[in-house]
């Protein structure tokens, strides 16, 4: 038994994503992830752990946006070019006006909703135009050295989302999981996820037939996940780590105290 930690930015990367935007990515993700296992080398709980890194910001800088999370409590974040960095806690789940105003208004189905400038209908990622798709997603999941896990994930939603839409992020079991044999957290389309009920059903293999985290995550991932509609992290409370998506990409980082390390974008 041993700790283990994954991050994640999101699933579903333009293919022709800059390789200077790929690095920023990985430099962002590699930080993150330093962070947690210093945490997990001084002995501090999962729970902590992952609050620690959704709590963390990066410096504030002059066109960074800030924008409610579907849950309302974790940290949101900024996206240019598809890369994930931690901006800002929104404490009462508001924009101010300053945030507002850097904003646009798209118009869906009569509903006035609030979305990103430069996010061009004609734009497409996995073969959907980006304003189906909002790309700020990050996710946390931790073993301890004591085999506790936990989870985290926050979500933007979808662009253009239908006022009061809930995704898969806040649905324990859904977007979110954790008990005594794992953690995970997925990424994705909210609604294909909710479906598959992908964070217990990597559990369930596991406790009902005694899959390992890896042919669990595989299995949901290739079986019971649509084609092309995201990916997900896990770790096991044997400090395991495991990772998989059906999508083009998925911005990823994990770690174990037996020494396996990973960053990456691509399959």
């Amino acid at each position: 038994m041993g700790w283990a930690i994954a991050v994640h930015g999101g699933a579903g990367v333009d293919p022709c994503l800059p390789m200077e935007r790929q690095q920023e990515a990985k430099d962002l993700l590699l930080h993150c992830l330093n962070l947690g296992v210093s945490a997990l080398k001084a002995s501090l709980p999962a729970i902590d752990v992952v609050e620690l890194l959704f709590d963390y910001r990066l410096p504030e800088s002059e066109n960074a946006v800030g924008q409610p999370t579907e849950n309302g409590l974790l940290p949101t974040v900024k996206i240019h070019a598809n890369v994930v960095a931690f901006d800002k806690i929104l404490q009462n789940g508001a924009l101010s006006e300053k945030e507002l105003s850097s904003l646009e208004s798209c118009i869906q189905n009569g509903d006035k909703m609030p979305c990103r400038k430069g996010m061009l209908p004609d734009f497409q990622m996995n073969g959907v135009p980006i304003n189906i798709y909002e790309p700020e997603t990050v996710g946390c999941v931790v073993v301890d050295s004591e085999g506790h896990c936990a989870s985290a994930t926050s979500t933007g939603g979808l662009i253009n989302k239908m006022s009061g839409r809930i995704g898969d992020s806040p649905i324990i079991g859904a977007g979110t999981y954790a008990n005594g044999m794992c953690a995970v957290s997925a990424t994705g389309e909210g609604e294909a996820i909710i479906r598959a009920t992908v964070g217990r059903d990597v559990a369930a293999l596991m406790e009902y037939k005694g899959l390992s985290l890896q042919e669990s995550v595989d299995f949901v991932i290739n079986k019971r996940l649509e084609d092309g509609k995201g990916g997900l992290i896990a770790v096991s409370s044997n400090g395991e780590v495991a990772a998989g998506f059906n999508t083009s990409g998925m911005f990823r980082a994990c770690a174990t105290e037996e020494g396996y390390f990973e960053v990456g974008i691509w399959q």
